[in-house]
């Protein structure tokens, strides 16, 4: 009889050693074992923009006020932009653009010259049409008064560049 008994208690045992190393017992295990977290996202890559130099902006004045059109296009250059047409807004525009401004280009422009551009002149609104040609159009607003101011715009402009790295999920 005690042979039966030492034998079941030998199979039990052997039974709990291997649920300890297998983890088959996971209930009972769960609150010893460590949280693990899952790894690190890596870091975003620096995103590639187009220089100032890249960019032919075509400028165009919508609000009653006169010159500033021109006005823009000087300080644009300035900012190293290359400066295209300098006129009156079209009549689909003229005195319609009720914010500081519009951005209007072709598809590609909306991730590469449009965030380049919007650092000189941020809350302006972005359009893309089926022009081909990589120029792009910034029509004045009746809200404009400035562009930001260099250092500003330098700074936006980094920003674009190197994002920050996505948050790591807590545990």
């Amino acid at each position: 009889m005690y042979k039966r008994q030492a034998l079941g208690l030998a199979g039990w045992g052997t039974l709990q050693i291997v649920d300890v190393f297998t983890g088959s017992d996971k209930q009972a295990n769960a609150a010893d074992r460590p949280k693990t977290c899952p790894s690190p996202t890596a870091t975003v890559p620096a995103k590639v923009l187009p220089k100032p130099a890249a960019i032919k902006v075509n400028i165009y004045n919508a609000t009653p006020r006169s010159g500033l059109a021109k006005a823009a296009a000087d300080e644009l250059e300035k900012r190293g932009f290359v400066i295209g047409e300098v006129d009156n807004a079209p009549a689909a525009y003229d005195k319609k653009v009720p914010g500081t401004g519009l951005l209007l280009g072709g598809p590609t422009a909306a991730d590469g010259s449009f965030p380049v551009l919007a650092t000189q002149l941020p809350g302006a609104e972005q359009k893309t049409d089926a022009r081909r040609t990589g120029d792009v159009d910034l029509i004045i607003g009746t809200k404009f008064k400035a562009f930001s101011t260099p250092a500003a715009a330098a700074s936006a402009l980094g920003a674009l560049a190197k994002p920050a790295p996505a948050p790591s999920p807590s545990c």
